[in-house]
């Protein structure tokens, strides 16, 4: 810490008060040198968090928060909210294994109002705080703060107009940065477009309707329509803004989201109006450090990086290709050879490695924004018109379009491949971002197959098996380093149902899912040395599962199961399911995720914790093995 520096003496928001604008516009400067110094070192959501910092700022400065709310919306631009709410000397630890979250978390602070993690969901959080105030009688504000891209997503519309209906004073702060994790793409950005070039047509409105009701009984008469009037001097005046205002929500003209002055200004305005008020602020991803303000889609989100360069700091030892860029490689090759192919994802392009496959492809390449309900409904009409739409969502977004899957997919028994990236822990993102519940949820649709590749390899040849076979297909990938192998030349289509002998014993059986089978090797390896026979089985396959693989194991004295997700509903559960229908009674045990949220931290610390890693199974596999010799 350097010496003098306002943040230092800031111990929670209301410091904020006695500072002046030019007091505050010094402290969100040094807030970003904060900001920068620490994700340097621990990697985190840079980007948006710099952009946030004066709009964060203003609102602790006029607000009485814990009482007043305010809900983040993703909640990765909270950094600047985390820094005056008394958490500096903990700063340095954001996203590590025990200390600060990158999110808003109520159990950190009692300045966090909610879990935020997803898109979308603040306007729906922060309208149930507002309307629980006056049911309450309580005169507390609520603020929410969303993003341009988040207010794309369909939960935020469906809030919006509760919100118009219910009329309850509460303040959308709209945080205009033309960016979500890839660029913004749909019409209400161009909504916004329109807006941000627009000038304040408030004052023309009011007049021009003041002047129609003094003006006789012509004017009267128009008046008489009421709203409907109301709403022809909006689209008169300014036609290309009235969405909001449409939806009974009055609007601000653009705000200078980096001038905290003007912020300030209008703040104190619409924190004083008597029913809903959207307060749109434009302002710049990266804002402060070039290198974000350069590549705001990198600096999303960003490992330990050097702060003069900006590039990330890379390990000196060779790494193995990343899943998702095998993924997307082996994507491109399907699409040179079947036209039909459609790539389709929300607001990730690169981060779900679909990069090369949009350049090459552009017009079989489609991001639909942060929606993925639309985007699975989409594939599913993409498929009924013939198409083979692969559908690349990480696994936490997925969660979001369980009932597309079910319905739009999977009961027309559509064509439709999910490449379900970043499945299992995930690391420093924590419990909002564990790709851990996906085996559940995709196992029970009927109709669906499920693939759970052990390598990259083995996902090549699951990709390349998917679109053979047809039908609903989900394809689920770790985040990260893949293992190294040799990628195959010419994939394969795998046998459908049967799993894939990795090692032989005859003691103990483990039945392994996806990146787990490695680490079963490792424990086989380690039990051996104990006088512990152990068979690995790579069972490939979710669902259907290989039945005769599992009869074969249950000729051990103990059949185990690994997955990476979590126990209850999980794969291992299918297996006893199986071993239950054919009347087999070998001792079982089911090692997986527990039944709680998983922290943050990294992913080889979460899977130790777990009892996920080579051994945590070893240990497991020998206490039970024990207690039956």
């Amino acid at each position: 810490m350097s010496d003098n520096r306002i943040l230092d003496i800031i111990s929670s928001p209301a410091d904020l008060k006695l500072l002046s604008n030019e007091e505050l516009s010094i402290l969100a400067s040094e807030i970003r040198q904060e900001i920068v110094s620490v994700t340097s070192k621990t990697g985190g959501h840079v980007a948006s968090s710099l952009g946030a910092v004066e709009i964060i700022l203003a609102l602790h400065s006029l607000l009485d928060c814990p009482k007043d709310k305010i809900v983040f919306d993703v909640g990765h631009q909270a950094y600047a909210h985390k820094l005056v709410t008394g958490r500096l000397k903990d700063f340095p630890t954001l996203r590590t294994y025990g200390g600060m979250s990158g999110f808003p978390k109520p159990s950190e602070s009692p300045y966090d109002v909610h879990y935020s993690g997803h898109a979308s969901d603040s306007l729906s959080v922060a309208l149930g705080l507002a309307e629980a105030r006056d049911l309450s009688g309580a005169d507390n504000k609520v603020v929410a703060l969303i993003g341009d891209a988040a207010l794309s997503g369909g939960m935020a519309f469906e809030a919006l107009n509760n919100i118009g209906q219910a009329q309850t004073p509460m303040v959308i702060i709209l945080n205009d940065n033309e960016m979500s994790i890839s660029h913004n793409v749909g019409a209400l950005m161009k909504h916004l477009g329109y807006m941000r070039a627009s000038s304040q047509y408030r004052q023309a409105r009011d007049t021009m309707q003041e002047h129609l009701e003094s003006s006789g009984p012509v004017g009267k008469a128009l008046t008489s329509f009421g709203r409907n009037m109301k709403e022809s001097m909006k689209q008169f005046v300014i036609p290309h803004s009235m969405i909001f205002e449409q939806l009974g929500i009055v609007c601000t003209a653009p705000v200078d989201g980096h001038n905290i002055a003007q912020l300030r200004e209008t703040l104190r305005a619409v924190l004083a109006a008597n029913g809903p008020v959207l307060m749109h602020v434009v302002t710049r991803k990266g804002e402060g450090y070039m290198p974000a303000v350069r590549n705001p889609e990198k600096f999303h989100g960003i490992g330990p990086y050097n702060i003069a360069t900006g590039e990330v700091i890379k390990s000196d030892k060779p790494s193995a290709p990343k899943y998702t860029n095998v993924f997307g490689s082996a994507l491109v090759k399907e699409a040179e050879t079947n036209q039909d192919i459609v790539a389709i994802t929300a607001a990730m392009k690169g981060g779900t490695g679909l990069d090369a496959f949009a350049e090459k492809f552009p017009k079989r390449f489609v991001d639909t924004g942060i929606s993925e309900e639309h985007a699975v409904g989409f594939a599913g009409g993409l498929a009924a018109g013939g198409k083979k739409p692969v559908v690349a969502l990480y696994s936490t977004f997925m969660q979001r379009a369980i009932d597309q899957m079910i319905i739009n997919v999977a009961l027309p028994k559509l064509d439709v491949v999910f490449a379900i990236d970043r499945a299992g822990i995930v690391g420093a993102d924590g419990p909002t971002h564990h790709g851990v519940f996906d085996l559940v949820y995709a196992r029970m649709v009927p109709n669906m197959r499920v693939l759970a590749p052990s390598n990259e390899a083995e996902l090549v040849h699951g990709l390349h098996t998917a679109l053979a076979m047809g039908g609903p297909f989900a394809i689920r990938y770790p985040r990260g380093e893949a293992e190294g192998v040799p990628l195959p030349e010419v994939p394969e289509v795998l046998p459908e149902g049967k799993a894939r002998m990795v090692r032989e014993g005859d003691d103990v059986a483990l039945l392994a899912f996806g990146r787990m089978v490695g680490y079963a090797c490792k424990a086989a390896e380690a039990l051996e040395q104990q006088g512990i026979s152990v068979r690995v089985v790579d069972m490939r396959w979710v669902k259907p599962l290989d039945a005769d693989a599992i009869r074969e194991a249950a000729g051990t004295k103990l059949v185990v199961t690994v997955e990476e997700g979590v126990i209850a509903g999980g794969a291992g559960e299918g297996v006893l399911g199986e071993m239950a229908r054919m009347g087999l009674h070998t001792p079982a045990l089911n090692l997986g995720i527990s039944d709680a949220f998983v922290t943050q931290g990294g992913v080889g610390q979460l899977l130790h914790e777990q009892g996920l890693d080579a051994e945590g199974i070893a240990t497991s596999v020998k206490d039970r093995y024990q207690q039956l010799t």
